[in-house]
């Protein structure tokens, strides 16, 4: 098969000819039909606290067709369309069985560890991380399962209820989809954040109420106040930067909750006495499990199709190097799909 292979810091992707993988016990051979690219794909690129091995293969946001079983596997068939969680493990221990990749001893996740991902023509993948896609969703709907599946994790842990006032830090695709969230939660006012309003489109898209860019003069806290109509019940914190969390301290009401499934790859300074002083809950996130993936399709499958919104480009497995060197400079892309046929 073909893939988009990582070489080294500094250097491009590079397109080569590797091995088809063939399926053990309880796995399956995924056709990629569509796989995007993240930005945590991009942070390790560059050797930002973690990096890819040489010779690794990207892409934990994939969807694809079954087109070949492994012993044991009795759930899927050939031909299944199937939206994946981006791991191999055991299969076999209480949180595999319980639909809990990350409490497996032996998971490992696509792209990392030798394990090969998604920017490729075909992905090896444990029959259980696979959730069916109904017959009115593409592959493209797919391969948005995995990034909303991410803030969903946030959402259900915040407990936001109908009427709380929401603030999302961050307009990436983490954060838009937990603004996807807010909307589908029932939340009363929803104001993204971002340091530009390249994604202010997008942000409304998928729900948001208003769309806080930095002013002279005035706090994130009282723009976010003012947006809101009240200080916010519930913060997600998707930026992921240094400064964040402070940030979402400032803006959240006393015994407000912060979610955080943002990704800060370098240390961070916080002042904890803000947090004390408003007794501030803060909660982080990370991944998901396969009901998240369930409940993600359930919603795209009811009509709730927004998140579409932020895919921007799609790009052919030759293109995928250049297309990903670009995505490393400022840009006005948000989710770039590779689709490898």
């Amino acid at each position: 098969m073909r893939a988009a292979v990582f070489q080294a810091k500094g250097k491009p992707l590079a397109i080569e000819n590797i091995a088809d993988p063939t399926p053990g016990e309880g796995q399956v051979v995924l056709k990629v039909g569509r796989c995007g690219i993240c930005g945590s794909d991009l942070h390790m690129a560059e050797g930002h606290t973690y990096s890819f091995d040489e010779g690794a293969i990207p892409g934990h946001e994939f969807s694809g067709e079954v087109v070949a079983i492994g012993a044991g596997v009795d759930r899927l068939k050939m031909g299944d369309r199937v939206a994946a969680l981006p791991f191999l493990s055991c299969g076999k221990c209480g949180p595999c069985l319980a639909g809990d990749p990350m409490g497996c001893p032996q998971q490992r996740m696509m792209g990392t560890w030798g394990v090969k991902g998604g920017y490729a023509e075909y992905v090896l993948i444990n029959e259980i991380w696979c959730v069916k896609l109904p017959k009115s969703l593409g592959f493209d709907d797919g391969a948005l399962v995995e990034p909303l599946a991410v803030s969903l994790r946030a959402a259900r842990v915040s407990g936001i209820k109908s009427g709380d006032r929401v603030l999302v830090l961050g307009a990436g695709a983490i954060g838009l989809a937990a603004a996807y969230w807010a909307r589908q939660s029932g939340a009363s006012k929803i104001a993204v954040s971002a340091t530009s309003n390249r994604r202010e489109d997008m942000a409304r898209a998928v729900g948001a109420d208003a769309f806080i860019t930095p002013e002279e003069g005035r706090t994130l806290a009282e723009q976010s106040t003012a947006a809101l109509g009240g200080e916010a019940d519930i913060v997600f914190e998707c930026a992921g930067v240094v400064g964040s969390l402070d940030l979402a301290v400032s803006a959240v009401r006393r015994r407000g909750v912060i979610a955080s499934p943002g990704f800060c790859w370098t240390p961070d300074t916080f002042s904890p006495m803000w947090a004390m002083s408003k007794e501030t809950t803060i909660k982080y996130t990370n991944v998901y499990d396969t009901k998240e993936f369930e409940i993600s399709i359930e919603a795209l499958e009811n009509g709730n199709v927004e998140p579409r919104a932020m895919i921007t480009d799609v790009v052919s497995l030759d293109d995928t190097p250049t297309a990903f060197e670009g995505l490393k400079q400022r840009n006005n892309q948000c989710k770039v799909q590779i689709s490898p046929w």
